[in-house]
């Protein structure tokens, strides 16, 4: 090989990388940057470079308890999506092909709903007066109306309605590569249909399910139109207090110290996850090369 032949590779992939550098990485950089400035109601952003903000927050039981709330609803939305959106899928998979076009399309339907308009449509249904609270009013259920409006249920409910169709998807097109084989000598050796799912079916798309509900995790615990909308000022989560130290209070290098720990606990979830997934991985290869259960 000569040498243009072995620098071939990176030259075709540079104008790629020089993209996610300019649109990625140097964004990120600043905000960095930014958030080891000082900051005076006076002056303005204040010159210098220290901890300080990282410090605040460390300290700030404020802090501390919106980062849990965060994750909290992030982890409870991931949950109930891979609940409702894993059976979905398969239940998807095994239809008619007629019928599974328009099914899909009702599946990605809240995808296509702008976010302020379906977070006002949950208002409406969640309200003190909503639907949700005539209709439990009407069956004279104890406590009704029940104060349903800014709490974590409803920033959970309103990030499901919008999260599912990620893990369908997701498991859909892993269901894709599912042979159809399997089911059918499963059910000649006498399987049921519950052994099926879990002994096969689950097992097989499982990169699915692990990639749908990294998804969501990561889109719920970095959302902040439907926290703010059903939430309230009250239900402080990271991505709020984020907005409000950049566009209210104008302390920028706060704001930004807030969007590099959301950042960086997020990564840190990512990693985490990933690393889990690997060993699982590589858990079930062995399995498999020791003649184990596949």
């Amino acid at each position: 090989m000569t040498r243009l032949d072995r620098l071939t590779p990176a030259l075709l992939t540079a104008p790629s990388a020089l993209v996610y550098a300019g649109a990625l990485l140097v964004p990120l950089a600043g905000v960095l940057a930014l958030s080891l400035h000082g900051f005076d109601f006076q002056d303005g952003i204040l010159p210098g470079w220290n901890l300080a903000n990282y410090r605040d927050l460390l300290t700030d039981p404020l802090f501390g308890e919106a980062l849990a709330r965060t994750f909290r609803i992030a982890a409870l939305t991931t949950l109930i999506c891979l609940l409702i959106g894993v059976p979905e899928a398969w239940i998807i998979h095994r239809m008619d092909p007629r019928w599974r076009g328009p099914m899909l399309l009702i599946v990605v339907g809240p995808l296509l709903v702008s976010v302020v308009v379906r977070n006002f449509g949950w208002m409406v249904l969640l309200g003190t007066n909503g639907l949700v609270n005539q209709a439990m009013t009407a069956l004279h259920m104890p406590g009704a109306p029940f104060r349903l409006m800014f709490t974590e249920l409803a920033v959970v409910i309103g990030l499901v309605h919008v999260m599912v169709p990620l893990v369908v998807l997701s498991v859909w097109a892993s269901l894709g590569r599912l042979d159809p084989v399997l089911e059918r000598a499963a059910i000649s050796l006498g399987a049921g249909r519950f052994t099926i799912f879990t002994r096969i079916v689950l097992p097989n798309v499982m990169p699915g399910i692990l990639a749908g509900a990294l998804m969501v995790f990561c889109l719920s615990a970095s959302a902040f139109a439907t926290p703010a909308m059903l939430g309230g000022k009250r239900l402080k989560v990271v991505s709020s207090m984020t907005y409000n130290e950049f566009l209210n209070t104008l302390n920028w290098p706060l704001g930004a110290a807030l969007a590099t720990v959301l950042m960086a606990a997020i990564l840190l979830a990512t990693l985490l996850w990933t690393r889990l997934v690997e060993k699982r991985a590589l858990r079930r290869l062995g399995e498999v090369a020791r003649g184990g259960p596949a």
